[in-house]
């Protein structure tokens, strides 16, 4: 026997007036309250007022975003879980999801930068009443902050998405450009961040990002360690290392293997190579091997000589090479006649990082 009949449809909502679905807004939101997360877009964000007053109210739009996405919300429509049960009872001016979606409609480039100090301002609140970055006294890393910067691709699935467009793996998405802060005794903490279109390049306007957040680094209550910039290749640029050195930061990218980096490596004294070996095996994909050990090696080095003499950065190549190994042919007993090796640079500009 057959059940002849199909299921209607089921909704689900969660209206108990005398109890809310995500209790743990009421810490947070108190702590970003305390931290002047409301005032400060209050103050800072000038959206225009229509008749509909798209712009009014700022700070208590703003929070209310917050809010939502801290409860799981990754849409507009999610932001109705805010006015589920008794949240009105615990949270003041509670919006509608149409509302909140009517004055990010608002925004414009200018709305986003302001955003961005209410971001800064924030985080200097929240430095303020707990030690976001502690820094050893002693041991690797002691007295350093490290911030890094690197983007991401944030997958969308609909061609009329606002900026979306496939980047570098292919996937169509928009490209977040991330600078974070971290020392030995913390875990990252997001100092700075930009929203790109998806096909933009990794490094395009990294280095204002980069100046934006090393200084709002510097607010931050306590924060007077020395800091190290970091970053992969694809951050090896004039203007990268031009907006750590007029923040006082130390920096450390790596670099890409061009001929002038190749020829640079090919001219380092065989004694000069030191011969290390890691306590935990790394696993090379290259070749389908463990590697346990390696030589680095360090010159000086000026960077970006293809510039101007003021954008030129003096400092060292530093090179790690490992033995380069055909998986198949030692499986098949045949070793190299001479040793090859494959190199991985970077650079580094501040004398502290000896």
């Amino acid at each position: 026997m057959l059940f002849n009949h199909a299921r209607s449809a089921v909704s689900y909502t969660f209206d108990e007036p005398n109890l809310v679905s995500a209790a743990g807004l009421a810490p947070v939101m108190a702590l970003a309250q305390d931290a002047g997360l409301a005032d400060l877009a209050e103050e800072k964000i000038s959206v225009r007022n229509t008749g509909a007053d798209k712009g009014a109210n700022a700070g208590a739009k703003i929070s209310s975003l917050v809010a939502g996405m801290v409860a799981g919300a990754d849409s507009i429509d999610d932001m109705d879980l805010l006015r589920h049960g008794g949240m009105g009872s615990v949270f003041d001016r509670v919006y509608a999801p149409s509302t909140l979606g009517s004055h990010l409609r608002e925004y414009i480039h200018g709305h986003v930068k302001q955003l961005g100090s209410v971001s800064s301002g924030f985080l200097v609140g929240l430095g303020g009443r707990a030690p976001l970055l502690p820094v050893p006294a002693a041991g690797d890393g002691a007295g350093t902050v490290f911030v890094d910067i690197d983007d991401t691709v944030i997958e969308v699935f609909s061609a009329k998405k606002q900026g979306a467009g496939y980047g570098y793996n292919s996937t169509r998405g928009l490209n977040g450009l991330l600078v974070t802060a971290c020392t030995s005794e913390s875990s990252p903490v997001i100092i700075g961040q930009q929203l790109r279109k998806g096909a933009a390049h990794s490094a395009r306007g990294a280095d204002k990002v980069l100046a934006d957040a090393l200084g709002a680094l510097k607010k931050i209550p306590g924060q007077d360690a020395a800091v190290v910039a970091r970053a992969d290749s694809a951050y090896y640029n004039s203007k990268i290392a031009g907006a750590a050195a007029r923040a006082g930061a130390a920096l450390s990218v790596t670099v890409r293997l061009d001929q002038r980096i190749k020829k640079t490596i090919a001219e380092i004294d065989d004694e000069a190579w030191e011969r290390i070996e890691y306590n935990n095996a790394i696993f090379d994909e290259t070749t389908g091997t463990w590697v346990s050990e390696a030589e680095v090696a360090e010159v000086p080095f000026t960077a970006f000589t293809s510039k101007s003499e003021d954008q030129q950065v003096t400092g060292r190549l530093i090179v790690r090479r490992v033995p380069e190994k055909n998986a198949a042919k030692l499986a098949a007993g045949q070793d190299t006649i001479f040793d090859t090796y494959r190199h991985h640079g970077f650079f580094v500009r501040h004398e502290a990082l000896c």
